[in-house]
């Protein structure tokens, strides 16, 4: 076993560990209790949590990867640096100022949270489209080039394939700050788990804290383990064996 197979191994022993140590404090100490006496108001939670990060990601996506491979096409390459930097600003800015720009536009409700989670995700995902795409070995498109393939085919049998991984994992990143953040969403009135975790705050409650904390970040676990997934299913395994004797 070399040293970073071991010390990989070392930190998933201690983060296990950690995380069994953590939930038998928790609930010895009945840190979990309101979701246990009020299960419909921790459903409802759940589901509004689950509404801004599906629609602002997903819209995201929509929107980030078909400007991605537009700015890699020749005729937009001059204005990548100014679309790029135009998205930049919603991680520039700090996720509060952009919840307090969007409200002073908008009001408060989901509405104005959705298009301040939009704002924070579209960078991410932009960024890893460009960079994927204009990472894709220039012989192998000229290549088919040759075989006759025109600039669409090549798009979606060379590059799309080829920067598959680094796409993924721009959404990814992108999906899992966006379920962190989301709990943010509670200050204009956007509902989630932001309710119980300010609630706790501010009642000094831990049991609310940790009830709302907890299940937003088992969200990000479970979603960044999804989208690992879905690396090893949508990338040719020839570029995941490359990218292994690599790293």
């Amino acid at each position: 076993m070399n040293r970073n197979k071991l010390i990989s191994l070392i930190v998933k022993i201690i983060f296990w560990v950690g995380l069994i140590v953590f939930f038998s404090w928790a609930f010895s100490n009945d840190m979990f209790l309101p979701i246990f006496e009020e299960p419909g108001a921790f459903f409802n939670l759940l589901g509004e949590h689950l509404i801004l990060v599906l629609i602002s990601g997903s819209l995201a996506i929509l929107t980030s990867i078909p400007l991605g491979i537009f700015l890699t096409r020749p005729r937009f390459r001059k204005v990548e640096f100014f679309a790029v930097n135009i998205a930049n600003l919603g991680q520039t800015i700090p996720s509060l100022a952009i919840l307090a720009l969007v409200m002073g536009f908008m009001g408060i409700g989901m509405e104005a949270a959705l298009v301040a989670l939009f704002a924070y995700s579209v960078l991410p995902i932009l960024q890893n489209t460009i960079a994927g795409i204009n990472s894709v070995d220039e012989d192998k498109k000229d290549a088919a080039r040759g075989m006759g393939l025109t600039n669409t085919q090549i798009l979606w049998r060379i590059e799309l394939p080829n920067a598959a991984y680094s796409i993924i994992a721009g959404v990814r990143t992108a999906l899992v700050m966006n379920i962190g953040t989301a709990a943010l969403a509670y200050l204009i009135g956007g509902g989630g788990f932001g309710v119980w975790i300010f609630t706790g705050i501010q009642l000094f409650d831990n049991a609310y804290l940790i009830s709302g904390a907890v299940p937003v970040s088992m969200l990000a676990i479970a979603v960044d383990y999804l989208f690992r997934g879905m690396q090893f299913v949508l990338v040719p395994k020839g570029l995941r064996l490359a990218r292994q004797a690599v790293s």
